[in-house]
């Protein structure tokens, strides 16, 4: 069974990131005919951004869950294929890749 994770942008510009079993296009369809309640159908019409299909749900559900925490930038990259630039984007705020503070520090010297 094929299950593909797809990227939408909305009308207003955000984005959207979701998986589904079927066809894509019908599944994007559906988003531009306001078929379901949620995010997407106050912001018609979508258009497709970008998809990746893969063999095991469990793996389509990671990468949706993965998408949907990603900045818009980092998203745009994807989008645009530049797997080149999206380390970079994952660095955080202090501009060190993966770095956490220590439990209940401010974040102040």
């Amino acid at each position: 069974m094929e299950v593909t994770v797809y990227i939408l942008r909305c009308a207003d510009g955000t984005y959207y990131a979701g998986l589904t079993k079927q066809e894509i296009e019908g599944r994007v369809w559906e988003h531009n005919e306001g078929i379901y309640d949620g995010y997407t159908k106050s912001r018609r019409p979508v258009e497709l951004m970008f998809t990746e299909t893969y063999d095991r749900i469990l793996d389509a559900i990671a990468r949706e869950r993965q998408i949907k925490g990603w900045s818009r930038a980092k998203k745009e990259a994807l989008i645009a294929l530049d797997y080149e630039a999206l380390p970079d984007l994952a660095r955080n705020r202090q501009g060190e890749a993966g770095a956490k503070r220590p439990r209940g520090s401010t974040g102040s010297p």
